[in-house]
């Protein structure tokens, strides 16, 4: 039992509430008349307080083919979607609603914007075409030590026939 710090009724149960800034002890009647209950927390801000916290990379889909290293998008990609739409006959945006996609998608693939894995597969099914590839290792070239030095400038130019 206390004093409520609001109307200033003594020997009353009283709650510690937060009134603008401040917290005050208050009793029920002066809690329920002014409104100072404490609010329920909206059900957005629960969520995201119950969220762990970052824990590192996020795991890779397991869909992403670009991921694979199986096969990587053609250099040409863009000339590719380009040629065969042309060869159906159809403009951007006739090829846009074939695969449900804006015309602004499809003239960014053509201009050489990699495309995303689902337009790349979409587009592959309507035109027929192929713009994955088998991915080729690129060019390496081994340096061969001499004892226990490492390569100098003048040994890159003497390899490289400069």
């Amino acid at each position: 039992m206390g004093e409520c710090e609001v109307c200033g009724a003594m020997k009353v149960g009283t709650k510690q509430i937060m009134m603008g800034k401040a917290q005050v002890y208050a009793c029920t009647r002066c809690v329920e008349k002014l409104g100072l209950a404490p609010k329920e927390e909206a059900l957005g801000i629960k969520m995201a307080r119950s969220r762990p916290t970052f824990s590192g990379p996020k795991p890779r889909r397991r869909n992403d083919i670009m991921a694979k290293q199986e096969k990587e998008l053609a250099d040409d990609f863009g000339n590719r979607i380009s040629n065969a739409r042309k060869a159906k006959g159809w403009n951007h945006a006739e090829l846009g609603k074939r695969i449900a996609e804006t015309v602004n998608v499809i003239k960014s693939a053509e201009s050489g914007k990699p495309p995303t894995d689902s337009l790349v597969k979409k587009l592959e099914r309507v035109l027929g075409i192929v713009l994955l590839v088998e991915s080729t290792p690129s060019e390496t070239s081994r340096v061969v030590s001499h004892g226990n030095r490492n390569m100098t400038l003048g040994d890159y130019f003497k390899q490289n026939g400069a």
